[in-house]
């Protein structure tokens, strides 16, 4: 097939994209099972398939990266694409992320210390887990920079080099103890960084995830000009994605990347958090071979399911918000006070994570109404 046969130079192919609907709506729908399973798995039942389905491949190429994949694709997609406009909702990301951390964390914290008097569990680490690193914070930063390379009139090209050169040099520092807790936390927004008791909350740092984005981005400019997405994704859904999962098998029958494991939990989570070079590109892979797969399964799903992955979609950062304060506040206060252990059955965990979503998707859709509302009648 020639060029100018699927891919034309003009953007012909605007409008929403049922695909990334999907893409956005499956990472957000998995959160609370991916948390519930990490909060509430003992160390012999984590590895269970339930939970492994959820921590290591729902939680790992299918959640948060095909996430930050589709967050640089919808910048091409979006009516406030200026870089004024993608620095200015960067900003407003970044403090929210703070603003969730202090409501997910520091609140039940706080509550949880008066409960049981236990100051290890909950307020040794409590300045960590506020002002640490979690993926709004990254993706405030990304955009900050995205915006600020675009502002620059900097190439695409250079933008990508930009990219692959700080992933490279975040897998280079990763797992960085400066020795001052302080530095360890505004360093990890940067690079990864943990201490041996595992407090440092250091997930997603700019200079190892940049490169997704961009990938993201890169890809909706093509997709964007595409004439025919079905002639234009099988390809991608039959080179790409097969590799990807030959990846993943080969790397989990090795033990190298996100699965080389560690003598902690937490050491475990950070060879994920802190990616090197060869995952990042392989959550590239995948993210364009499971768009492939989300264009397929949404050409044939019903429009009332169409409508439904749109709005979970839409209310993306309402329901990851809503489902954070539920999961922590359940798991590390409530339980553990009933319990002594946040430790769940796997059934109950599904069950617990079920619950917490539906609510947290009801909730998102009354607020949007509700502003809605608010615009229509001020």
């Amino acid at each position: 097939m020639k060029y100018n046969e699927w891919l034309k130079r003009d953007k012909i192919n605007t409008g929403r994209q049922m695909e990334m609907d999907l893409a956005r709506a499956i990472p957000v729908m998995s959160l609370p099972f991916v948390h519930c399973v990490i909060e509430c798995c003992s160390a012999e039942t984590i590895n269970q398939p339930i939970p492994f389905l959820f921590n290591v491949i729902i939680g790992a190429p299918l959640g948060a990266p095909i996430f930050i994949f589709s967050m640089g694709l919808s910048l091409v997609y979006s009516k406030h694409s200026n870089e004024d406009d993608i620095m200015k909702r960067g900003l407003i990301l970044f403090i929210a992320g703070f603003i969730l951390n202090a409501l997910r964390f520091g609140v039940p914290y706080v509550i949880g210390y008066f409960l049981t008097g236990e100051y290890d569990k909950f307020i040794a680490p409590i300045l960590y887990k506020i002002f640490g690193n979690d993926i709004l914070q990254f993706a405030g930063l990304a955009l900050l920079l995205f915006g600020f390379l675009k502002k620059k009139r900097l190439d695409d090209h250079v933008i990508v080099i930009i990219a692959f050169v700080m992933s490279l040099i975040g897998w280079r520092f990763r797992h960085m103890n400066f020795g001052i807790p302080a530095v360890n936390i505004i360093i990890g927004h940067i690079i990864g960084t943990e201490i041996p008791e595992g407090y440092v909350l250091s997930d997603f740092p700019i200079m190892n995830w940049f490169l997704v984005p961009v990938a993201g981005y890169i890809f909706g400019n093509i997709l964007i000009r595409v004439k025919d997405k079905k002639k234009f994704y099988i390809p991608f859904l039959a080179m790409l994605g097969v590799i990807y999962w030959i990846y993943f098998a080969i790397e989990s029958k090795m033990h190298f990347g996100k699965m080389a494991g560690g003598a902690t939990l937490v050491e475990e989570e950070n060879a994920y958090y802190h990616a090197e070079t060869f995952d990042i590109i392989s959550y590239i892979v995948c993210a364009i071979g499971m768009f492939g797969i989300y264009y397929i399964i949404t050409s044939h799903c019903p429009d009332k399911l169409n409508r439904f992955f749109s709005s979970v979609s839409r209310n993306i950062t309402r329901i990851y918000i809503i489902h954070w304060l539920f999961v922590v506040m359940i798991t590390n206060v409530i339980l553990y006070k009933i319990n002594g252990t946040q430790e769940l059955p796997v059934y109950q965990i599904m069950i617990l994570a079920l619950i917490i979503f539906l609510i947290s998707y009801f909730g998102s859709l009354a607020i949007e109404k509700y502003k809605k509302k608010k615009i229509l009648n001020p």
